[in-house]
């Protein structure tokens, strides 16, 4: 009995030996991997050394549990040995082919030959290594591969970004109401919490988005975008969460959504408004558990991904109405924006101007006054549709009246004075003289004209840039 244990002791204390080299590269592993193997004594020795050197490790006695395995769990490696009981390894491998992502794979073979080696790499197998091998080569072999399917994902997700990438003008705005913005920005920035952004069409709530992305802890990884409104709905879904191979007519192979695409990172879901009701209900699971399926799945995948939501819908509205889940609507709303019109703002137009003209461009006053007066229904949008348009009509760099679009340049501004007659005004220019009244009666002194009309100075301030008063 003393022998065997002796014996025992000798072969543990062999397999703990950990070459400097190996040692000091398994201080960044961070990796799920699936060993499958028939044999006891290498699938346990293999498992306790991977383990040991900070691999989350997984066991599998056979290709069928295997890929049972692979159907609840996104692994990063697989490690396979070709001649397993139950079926061929390169069964096992074609079968892995279909998993989407498809994990890296290293084939095992004891005396294998190089028709099997060719027969591996051609199906997707990432490395064939022969039997007996070293484990401080196995575990580099595993690092290495893992290495590559990191890199792949990366790759993967710059693609999307490119693809939906749209290059829009910088933020600008030195008004009150766009200074609260960039203050709720750098507040919701450092949260992983959802985030609703409202406002009109128009407004940049995709901008808000980006910048929220930019300031936060996640700003080295891309954003995703998606438009809930350009797709219907089982596309939606399948661009969201994915879908398996057969789940619909034309899915030929399966296909992560952006959920998992976008894994440790920020999804912005535009018009989030527009989502139907299954639709809503999916996304609330991923946001109160990480949970997901993918369309024709019965597997639960976890993610990790920050929401950023936009619409233009007034969805406390559409929750009255039961157009909309309040749960969802709740959940969303913790962390709101509200992006206020250009009509509330118009102390930016001539910053929106410039930004949008460019340096070498010049805007005649009574063009710029109009810009000014004007209630912009289409908001930022707007405005920088109707400078493109009056550059391309310019002459010499300078933009004037009949450059910009008829609308605008027909259109009237009522300037009020503490001397107009109240027969001749509508209700909004009532409210515009009643603001003014106020602000001359308290010498232009906004805290005691906010007082005096019963409203805080954010609201007062918005008032003054709607009506002009200076």
């Amino acid at each position: 009995m003393q022998t065997s244990n002796s014996v025992k002791t000798r072969k543990n204390s062999k397999l703990q030996r950990i070459p400097p080299e190996t040692n000091a590269l398994s201080k960044n592993v961070d990796l799920d991997l699936l060993v499958v193997n028939d044999q006891l004594d290498f699938r346990q020795s293999a498992s306790r050394y991977l383990k040991r050197m900070g691999i989350r490790v997984v066991e599998a006695t056979c290709g069928e549990e295997a890929l049972n395995l692979t159907d609840k769990k996104n692994f990063d490696v697989v490690i396979l040995d070709i001649h397993i009981s139950d079926m061929n390894g390169i069964e096992v491998l074609k079968k892995l082919r279909e998993r989407a992502p498809m994990p890296k794979v290293i084939m095992l073979a004891g005396g294998g030959t190089i028709a099997n080696a060719v027969d591996s790499i051609k199906l997707g197998a990432y490395d064939f290594i022969t039997k007996p091998v070293q484990l401080d080569n196995l575990f580099r072999a595993v690092v290495l591969a893992s290495e590559k399917k990191q890199l792949e994902k990366e790759n993967a997700q710059l693609k999307v970004v490119l693809h939906r990438h749209e290059k829009r003008p910088n933020f600008v705005g030195d008004s009150p109401a766009m200074q609260e913005i960039f203050r709720v920005i750098e507040r919701t920035a450092a949260s992983d919490k959802p985030v609703l952004i409202q406002g009109e069409s128009g407004t940049g709530k995709e901008l808000v988005a980006r910048a929220i992305h930019q300031s936060s802890p996640l700003a080295d990884k891309p954003l995703f975008v998606i438009n809930c409104a350009a797709l219907a709905e089982h596309l939606l879904d399948s661009e969201l969460f994915g879908h398996e191979k057969g789940a619909f007519t034309g899915a030929v192979a399966a296909k992560p959504g952006l959920f998992e695409i976008a894994d440790g990172s920020t999804l912005f879901i535009d018009e989030f408004g527009e989502m139907s009701g299954a639709l809503q209900a999916k996304l609330l699971r991923v946001l109160e558990d990480g949970t997901m399926r993918r369309v024709g799945s019965i597997t639960q995948r976890k993610v990790k991904v920050r929401v950023i939501a936009a619409t233009n819908s007034d969805l406390e509205k559409d929750v009255r109405e039961k157009k909309f889940r309040e749960d969802l609507y709740y959940r969303m709303n913790v962390l709101a924006i509200k992006i206020p019109p250009l009509r509330m703002r118009n102390g930016d137009i001539r910053q929106l101007v410039k930004a949008f003209t460019g340096d070498d461009w010049s805007v005649d006053d009574d063009v710029m006054k109009k810009f000014i007066n004007y209630s912009w229904p289409g908001n930022v949008r707007q405005l920088q549709n109707a400078i493109e348009r009056a550059k391309v009509l310019a002459d010499e760099n300078r933009i004037e009246l009949a450059n910009i679009p008829q609308a605008i340049a027909e259109s009237d501004f009522k300037e009020i004075t503490e001397n107009a007659n109240l027969s001749d005004l509508d209700l909004e220019s009532l409210n515009q003289l009643h603001v003014l009244q106020a602000y001359q009666r308290c010498s232009k002194n906004k805290t005691k004209t906010a007082k005096s009309l019963g409203i805080n100075r954010r609201s007062l301030y918005r008032l003054l840039e709607k009506y002009s008063i200076e």
